[in-house]
This record gives C-alpha cells, sequence and structure tokens, in this order.
C-alpha cells in the first residue's frame, strides 16, 4: 500500500477510535494506548486490528446546530452549539474529541431539582452558560486542562445544575450570564457593581462619621 493510502487509513482509524471514545466504547487511556499504535502501525492489518471491537459507522461528526439526541451530544471533529429555547433532560451526557460544544441555558427550560451534565472532553472546548437564577456545583477533574468557574450565587429557585466528568488536555468553561448578556457585559456589569458597592461603603462611612 502506498504511503498514501496507509495515510488516510491511519486518519479513517484515528477517527473511528475518537468516537468509539465519544460513545464510551472505552476510557481515556485506552483511548491513548491505541492513538499511540494507531501512529505507530506500518501495515493497514495493523490498523485495523485497533478497530476490529468497534461497531461499523461508529464515527459521528457534528456540524453547528446540528440536531442530536435529547440525553446524549457527541462531537467530534466539529461542533455544537445548543442555544434559545431547548428543553434540558435530568441527565445530559456531552462527550466532546476533537471539538466544540457551546451549550446555552439561559433560554432552556429546566426541570425541578437537580439537572445533571456528564461532561467527557478531550482536546476539545466545552462551554456551558446558566442563567442567574440557576445555582450551579462543578466537580469535574482534569488533566492538563483548564477548568474556569464564573458564576454567580443564585437565588433559592430549587433548580440546580450539576456539572460532573472529567476535561483532558482540553478547557471547560461555565459562566452565569442574563439572557442577552455578552462576556464584555458581563465584565461591564461587575465594574459597575463594584463602584457602586464602594460608593454605598463611603456614603455609610459619612453617615457613621456625622452621628
Amino acid at each position: 500500500m502506498s504511503n498514501t493510502l496507509l495515510a488516510e487509513r491511519r486518519d479513517n482509524v484515528i477517527e473511528q477510535l475518537s468516537a468509539g471514545y465519544a460513545g464510551d466504547a472505552f476510557e481515556v487511556e485506552e483511548l491513548e494506548r491505541r492513538l499511540a499504535l494507531a501512529h505507530a502501525a506500518r501495515t493497514p492489518t495493523e490498523l485495523d486490528a485497533l478497530v476490529t471491537d468497534l461497531a461499523p459507522g461508529t464515527a459521528m461528526v457534528a456540524t453547528s446546530t446540528a440536531l442530536v439526541p435529547a440525553r446524549r451530544m457527541n462531537v467530534m471533529l466539529g461542533s455544537i452549539e445548543r442555544e434559545g429555547p431547548w428543553v434540558v433532560p435530568s441527565h445530559l451526557a456531552a462527550r466532546v474529541v476533537w471539538g466544540n460544544l457551546v451549550l446555552d441555558l439561559r433560554e432552556a427550560q429546566l426541570g425541578p431539582g437537580i439537572t445533571t451534565i456528564d461532561v467527557r472532553c478531550t482536546m476539545g472546548n466545552v462551554e456551558i452558560i446558566v442563567p442567574p437564577a440557576v445555582a450551579v456545583d462543578v466537580d469535574v477533574s482534569s488533566l492538563l486542562a483548564n477548568v474556569e468557574e464564573r458564576t454567580e450565587p443564585a437565588a433559592r429557585s430549587g433548580v440546580r445544575v450539576q456539572i460532573v466528568g472529567r476535561v483532558r488536555f482540553g478547557n471547560l468553561e461555565v459562566s452565569t450570564r442574563g439572557c442577552g448578556e455578552s462576556k464584555r457585559d458581563v465584565r461591564r456589569r461587575k465594574r459597575w457593581e463594584r463602584r457602586a458597592l464602594r460608593r454605598r461603603m463611603r456614603e455609610r462611612a459619612m453617615l457613621r462619621e456625622w452621628y
């Protein structure tokens, strides 16, 4: 087999392995082991042996605005952005491999109690945006990854989002934003709130001095 055909077969096998990991066929350690063998393989037989236990057509490439199953979102070598009005299941599994996923919950319908989002991200990016009225718990492990939580205390609304899972060689950002509010808007609002707080503190100090 020519080098070009072997390279194409290698890319196809790597795609199948990534999709298999996204579909929970094996853990990240097994993914890393098979990827190393795929890069070291010199014959088609060696490559085929790495995916014999995976179902045909495992690969699933998502594009932005793609419709996905209600309880699982798989992203591989692509991107999904879920925003606007949508119904969030009580347990949502998000699998991202070499891709990007945005879950905007600001206009979404969340059920009472706890909504769990299980994130498994490898060499990808996940952004989760929650509205101010929703409490958030983040319990995610990371390996050579960046996990940022920029949430705000929420009123006791009885609605809570719990984010669990793991991120490896990727990024997870969880933030609180109002409907239609951008990241820049949040920074401006925070600055205004800090200034207003300092002003109130100065006014109280002046009142104490007068009385």
